[in-house]
Formats: C-alpha cells, structure tokens, sequence
C-alpha cells in the first residue's frame, strides 16, 4: 500500500477507449506519478487496465469504483495490483483479500470505520469528502480512530486549490480526484495538458 500512497495523489480515470490508457500513462509518468487507478465505470476499463499492466510494469496500478466481488476478479486478472471502492461492502473487501489484492474501501461514518477495522483494513477512502463534511470531518473522525492506524484518502470536489488542507491532517495518506485526468481531456488527447495539471497537483501535494 504504501506504493499506491508514496506520491500522496491518487488520479481516478473514466476511459472510454482502453487504448488511450497507453498515452495517459506516459503522460502521468512523465510529469512523475507513477500511479493510477481505472475505474470501472465503463465497458473499457478492464481492457484498458491490462493494456497498462503488459505496457508499463513500473505502473502502480489500480481499478477503481469496485462494486462487486466478480469486478474485483476481474480487476485483478487484469493486471491490477490495488482497488478502491466508493462504499464498504463485505464481499468486495473479501474477495480482495482472497485474491490478492490491496483494497481501498469507501467509509463516511464511524460505524463504517468500525466495520473496515473488523475486515482488516486500514487505509480508507472517504467519499464523497466536500458533501460529507470535507476536512472538519476528517480531524473529527481522526480524533476517534487515528490510535487504530486508520489513515484516509478523501475523494469527492478535491483539487489542487484545496488538496493541501486535506494532507495537512497527520491521519490523510493521500488523496483522490479526476481534475488532472478528465475524461474531455483524455477524449481530446491532451496529453501536454494531463501532465501539465499532474505537475502541479504533485507540487501542490508534495511542495
């Protein structure tokens, strides 16, 4: 896990065309993130996931929006070497672990933090973060869990404008977000501008 987190950004790809998985790749690299996660929002996702895995082994590579154990399967078979989930669900989390890969489940409340805990995760994500309290949510939580090893990677209205009051608390690990790799942008093959956004979200998250 602590690869999945060692740049503290974590860019969340729609795709719809799983050949362009191979020029965003590129591009992240370049401007030095070293990490993605694909989500399973669309019909390409699997095979863009595997386009990545055979290209660029250096990729810490991930699938996200996992909502059900045969996604995480196949999100696995793929090439996958993490997953993040939107919700906590029992049996994504242990299909996960029956396979082999690190999860990332999705967590607002304490009951939910609680119940990760009991399946034995630690690294969570909190979505949707703004609509859910943002930061004031986050330090609260932490105050309750941090001695438990908990750490978060909140996901949901995140940008480069505002990622450094989320890293600024001891118990967030990373966080998530789109804007540097949106999905007009990857449409458009504007690779010079993916990396461009990745640069600066990297500096705003690392400076």
């Amino acid at each position: 896990m602590d690869k999945v987190l060692s740049k503290r950004l974590l860019p969340a790809v729609v795709i719809e065309d799983a050949e362009l998985a191979i020029p965003l790749s590129e591009a992240l690299l370049a401007a030095g993130l070293p990490v993605i996660e694909i989500t399973f929002r669309t019909k390409a996702a699997e095979a863009a996931i595997r386009n990545v895995a055979q290209r660029f082994p250096e990729m810490v590579l991930g699938a996200g929006t996992l909502l059900t154990p045969d996604q995480v399967s196949r999100a696995r078979d793929a090439g996958a070497t993490f997953g993040v989930a939107p919700g906590l669900s029992e049996s994504v989390v242990r299909r996960a672990q029956e396979c082999g890969l690190q999860i990332i489940p999705g967590v607002v409340t304490a009951t939910e933090v609680t119940r990760a805990l009991e399946l034995g995760c630690q690294v969570l994500k909190f979505f949707p973060a703004d609509a859910c309290g943002g930061v004031k949510a986050i330090k609260a939580l932490g105050g309750a869990f941090g001695h438990a090893g908990v750490r978060f990677v909140p996901t949901g209205g995140i940008d480069t404008k505002n990622l450094r009051e989320y890293l600024a608390l001891p118990i967030v690990a990373a966080v998530g977000g789109s804007w540097m790799v949106e999905k007009a942008l990857i449409a458009s093959k504007n690779w010079q501008q993916i990396e461009t956004l990745t640069r600066e979200a990297l500096v705003a998250a690392n400076g």
